[in-house]
């Protein structure tokens, strides 16, 4: 048996839009030579609008196919893999500690926190919801017996409100999650996952930092830190840690880092 992590950026997803560019095209060439429009400058209109969506499709098919072959697990690129190595990597857990993954997904990062801290519990919270209709708590379950892993436990959650008393976990972590929660105030989603650290816990919060996403992220630093906090770094992992400068671009993960310390 081997774990299936899944690819956050599924094939059907790839199919759906290329089907859309060629829909959009096939229409445009119907209409362009059809006549079924006699308005000529409605005719143009619709002709072209149709036209530019096929473009528009088509550029986005083959960009989240850019994307699905990167974050394929088994794949050539294999940078999902590269990315929860190296937050794991990071990772450390007093034994009898207990850590949380917000927004464990197919249980990939929880995973390797547990078998990087076999003397800890890791507790993996997620939605799943329809978006990523693969994702379930079902397959974290499947994964964790297909690794060996038994010091792992999934549930559902929700990150804006964690069903978690203050000062519970020794360890809390994240995945690019909190850039997809539609919110004007991203730095409160971070507060209430920090919320539950224990004094003297650690974190590490990979996600899409851009300023557009999260606002001032310098200022949350020393926000943290004016808390007494004991360390607060953000460390950018789209140039060169975790993928090239170039590669973050072209994915759209440009502004990804890696938030950590110790509270």
């Amino acid at each position: 048996m081997k774990p299936d992590y899944k690819n956050w950026v599924p094939k059907g997803m790839v199919r759906g839009t290329l089907a859309g560019a060629a829909g959009c095209l096939a229409l445009a060439a119907v209409c362009g030579t059809g006549g079924f429009i006699h308005n000529q400058i409605l005719h143009h209109a619709v002709t072209g609008g149709l036209l530019t969506a096929g473009v528009g499709a088509g550029v986005a098919a083959l960009w989240l196919e850019k994307l699905h072959r990167a974050f394929d697990y088994n794949g050539t690129r294999q940078l999902s893999r590269q990315i929860i190595d190296g937050i794991s990597s990071r990772v450390v857990i007093p034994d009898g500690g207990l850590g949380l993954d917000v927004g464990c997904g197919s249980g990939a990062l929880t995973i390797a926190c547990a078998k990087k801290n076999p003397g800890a519990e890791m507790i993996g919270i997620d939605r799943w919801g329809k978006e990523y209709a693969s994702f379930n708590k079902p397959l974290c379950e499947n994964n964790a017996r297909a690794e060996g892993v038994t010091n792992v436990s999934f549930r559902q959650g929700n990150a804006l409100k964690l069903d978690f008393p203050d000062e519970t976990f020794d360890l809390v972590t994240s995945n690019y999650v909190y850039h997809n929660i539609p919110s004007k105030d991203r730095q409160a989603i971070l507060l209430e996952t920090l919320r539950t650290l224990k004094k003297g816990g650690v974190f590490a919060i990979h996600d899409i930092f851009s300023r557009s996403k999260y606002g001032d992220m310098q200022t949350f630093l020393q926000l943290l830190k004016n808390a007494g906090y004991e360390e607060a770094e953000l460390i950018d992992t789209s140039s060169g840690l975790f993928m090239t400068k170039k590669e973050g671009t072209l994915l759209g993960l440009a502004g990804s880092a890696l938030l950590i310390g110790k509270k």
